[in-house]
C-alpha cells in the first residue's frame, strides 16, 4: 500500500489536506481498470497564496503537522504488515484516548452529551495517569462497580439503571476502539457483562395538573414560563435555554420556531400555539436570548418540586417531564403518532411509541371489563 499526502482546492480558495491510501488496481469483468483508493481527510487547511508572514508561518506549521500524521500512518501500516509490536501505544493515557474518541462524536453529534457525562464518571473513577498498560479485566469490573455503587448525579443521587447502561456502553465502545487500533493487548471485555437496560418511567402531568401548576406560585417567573412553554411545545431544556429571537418567526398563519436541535443537530420547523407565543413576551434584538436568566442546576430543579407541591402535585417532576407532558397531551387530544414524532424531533417512530403505551385507552377499557363484585369485608 502507498500512503500519500494530497491537497484538494476548495471553493473558498484554500486547500484541504488529506491522505490517500492506494492499494493497487484490479480489472473488472468488463475489462475496465479500477483503482483501489481510500482517503482520510485531516481537516487541515492551507492558503492558496499566503500574503502575510503570519499566513506563511501558519501554512508551514500546518504542512508539518500533516506530514507528521502521514509518517504515523505509514508507521502503523509497516507495524501491521510485519507484525511489529507498538509499545508506545500501551503507554498512552486512557482518559486522553477517551477524550479523542468523544471529540470525534462531536463532529457527527452522535450522543456527544452522553459521552461527556460518562467521561465525568470515568474521571471520578480513575486518575489521569492511568495508561493502557493499567487497563485490564479488574479495571473494567471496577468501573462497572463504581457506576453501580458510588457514582452520583449532579444532584447527589444514585444513577438510574439507564444511566448506568448508557455510560458503561460508552466506556466499552472506547475500549473496543482501543483494541481495534492496537492500544490493548487483550480483550478486556470478554468476561464482563454490561448493565441491563431498564424501561424508564416517563413522568408527566395531566391536563388538570398542568392547569393547577399554571395558576400556582413559582419563585422564578422565567422558570415558570419556560416550563409551561415546554409543556405546550415539547422543546427540550437545551433548545429552550439557547433559543434566540431570530429563531422565532411571526408568519401569516401563526408563529413558529426554526432552530437546530442541540441533541441531534437536526434543523426543525416547529409551529407553536398563540398561547405558547404569548409566553415569550415582546420581541427583543435578534441575537438576544428569549429566556434570559434561565439556569440549569439543583437550585432550579428543587424549585420545580416545590412549585409542584404548592399545586398539590406529588409526582417527581423535572424540567424534562414537560416534554413528556406535551407528547401525552397531544396524543390524548387526537394527534396522530407520526405528527407527534415529527414535533418532538424523534429520528425513529419507536421512540414516540412509548408515549402511546402510556395512554393506551384499550388498556383502560380492559380494566372495567370484569363485572363489579359485591364485596363484604
Amino acid at each position: 500500500m502507498k500512503i500519500s499526502l494530497k491537497q484538494k482546492k476548495l471553493k473558498s480558495g484554500k486547500f484541504s489536506l488529506y491522505l490517500e491510501f492506494y492499494n493497487g488496481s484490479i480489472i473488472d469483468s468488463n475489462g475496465v481498470k479500477k483503482h483501489n483508493r481510500s482517503f482520510e481527510y485531516l481537516k487541515l487547511y492551507i492558503s492558496q497564496d499566503p500574503k502575510t508572514s503570519q499566513e506563511k508561518r501558519q501554512d508551514k506549521e500546518t504542512l508539518q503537522l500533516a506530514n507528521q500524521i502521514l509518517l504515523l500512518r505509514q508507521a502503523d501500516f509497516i507495524q501491521g504488515k510485519y507484525n511489529i509490536k507498538n509499545t508506545k501505544k500501551s503507554k498512552m493515557r486512557f482518559l486522553d484516548y477517551y477524550t479523542n474518541i468523544k471529540e470525534e462524536r462531536y463532529e457527527s453529534k452522535s450522543n456527544y452529551d452522553n459521552w461527556s457525562a460518562a467521561q465525568k464518571h470515568l474521571e471520578g473513577y480513575c486518575s489521569a495517569s492511568v495508561t493502557f498498560d493499567d487497563v485490564d479485566i479488574p479495571f473494567v469490573k471496577g468501573f462497572k462497580k463504581y457506576l453501580d455503587v458510588s457514582a452520583k448525579t449532579k444532584s447527589g443521587i444514585a444513577l438510574s439503571q439507564n444511566s448506568k447502561y448508557s455510560y458503561f456502553n460508552k466506556f466499552k465502545a472506547a475500549l473496543r476502539s482501543a483494541m481495534d487500533n492496537g492500544y490493548l493487548k487483550e480483550n478486556v471485555l470478554k468476561s464482563v457483562k454490561g448493565f441491563e437496560q431498564g424501561e424508564s418511567q416517563r413522568e408527566y402531568l395531566t391536563h388538570l395538573e398542568l392547569q393547577a401548576l399554571s395558576t400556582s406560585h413559582c419563585k422564578y417567573i422565567m422558570l415558570k414560563k419556560a416550563f409551561i412553554f415546554s409543556c405546550l411545545t415539547g422543546l427540550r431544556w437545551s433548545d429552550i435555554n439557547k433559543m434566540i429571537w431570530s429563531e422565532v418567526r411571526e408568519e401569516e398563519n401563526g408563529s413558529r420556531i426554526i432552530f437546530r436541535q442541540k441533541k441531534t443537530d437536526g434543523l426543525e420547523y416547529l409551529y407553536i400555539s398563540k398561547q405558547a407565543r404569548d409566553l415569550l413576551g415582546e420581541r427583543q434584538m435578534e441575537s438576544d436570548r428569549v429566556f434570559v436568566g434561565l439556569k440549569y442546576g439543583a437550585h432550579f430543579n428543587a424549585e420545580i418540586l416545590r412549585w409542584c407541591m404548592r399545586a398539590g402535585i406529588t409526582k417527581h417532576i423535572t424540567f424534562h417531564s414537560a416534554r413528556h407532558t406535551n407528547a401525552v397531551l397531544l396524543l390524548e387530544n387526537g394527534a396522530d403518532i407520526y405528527t407527534v414524532s415529527k414535533r418532538l424531533g424523534h429520528k425513529e417512530l419507536r421512540t414516540t411509541e412509548i408515549y402511546a403505551k402510556i395512554i393506551d385507552s384499550r388498556m383502560k377499557e380492559a380494566s372495567e371489563i370484569i363485572p363489579e363484585l359485591k364485596i363484604e369485608l
